[in-house]
């Protein structure tokens, strides 16, 4: 018989795995607050309405399911056939009708949850590849997951807000975003930091640095690319407090 409970034992994994269903929970409960009709709305993304966030959140969870089935396995199943079939995925969901939208998401929410949870232990270590190219232990994706649910709950544009998320998700998104700029080199002389904590992030050996400083939620609502509410910007890069984010994705 198939446990019934996760087979890892780690409590850092556990953590991580709980923050991933608490933000699948919470994209659940925006998306079921929307009627169908409100569905074809716009999103906070350009170009996608909220069925396409929808699409991608319920598509997202089935090729995460395939790398969590190759980490089982060992027999390579990447994420996505090609750039081109994601993207073709995407706007096919976002023709289906309302319930059948709700069903994708519902059901691939379950599906790769019942893969997390199947995993025996040690295959959480064994490698698998990111849709990116990046070669990642299987316990990589449960981050892949939270920053995709928690993001796009938001993204629904349904009253979820940066303050939703969950401070450890919000510094872990941060460090990802300015690890992305510094890999770009798009983060020469911009600092960030979270007032009253010690978090600072960007290029802290700027000799005279752009710097961005807010409240945390603020802040990683800006370096998303969602918005610059609450921040404030100083310095020689800065334009009567105001400074575009460098790309993220």
């Amino acid at each position: 018989m198939v446990a019934r409970h996760d087979q890892t034992t780690d409590p850092v994994l556990l953590q991580s795995l709980l923050q991933a269903r608490r933000g699948t929970a919470f994209f659940a409960r925006k998306l079921n607050e929307l009627p169908d009709a409100e569905l074809d709305g716009g999103s906070l993304l350009p170009g996608w309405t909220r069925r396409h966030v929808v699409a991608h959140v319920g598509y997202n969870a089935r090729a995460i399911a395939r790398l969590i089935e190759w980490a089982a396995t060992g027999v390579e199943t990447p994420m996505y056939s090609s750039p081109e079939a994601r993207n073709h995925e995407i706007e096919f969901g976002g023709t289906l009708s309302p319930i059948a939208l709700r069903h994708l998401f519902d059901h691939s929410a379950v599906h790769l949850n019942v893969e997390w949870r199947d995993l025996p232990a040690d295959a959480w270590h064994h490698k698998v590849k990111t849709a990116q190219g990046r070669t990642v232990p299987a316990e990589e994706t449960v981050w892949m997951r939270t920053r995709e649910v928690w993001l796009h709950a938001i993204d629904l544009d349904n009253g979820a807000t940066f303050k939703d998320i969950p401070a450890p998700v919000l510094e872990r998104l941060l460090g990802d975003i300015t690890g992305a700029w510094h890999t770009r080199g798009t983060d020469a002389g911009l600092l960030v930091k979270v007032t009253g904590t010690d978090l600072v992030f960007g290029d802290t050996n700027a000799a005279d640095p752009t710097v961005v400083t807010g409240p945390l939620p603020a802040v990683a609502q800006w370096a998303a690319g969602r918005g610059s509410h609450g921040v404030t910007a100083t310095g020689p890069g800065a334009a009567g407090g105001v400074l575009t984010a460098p790309k993220w994705i």
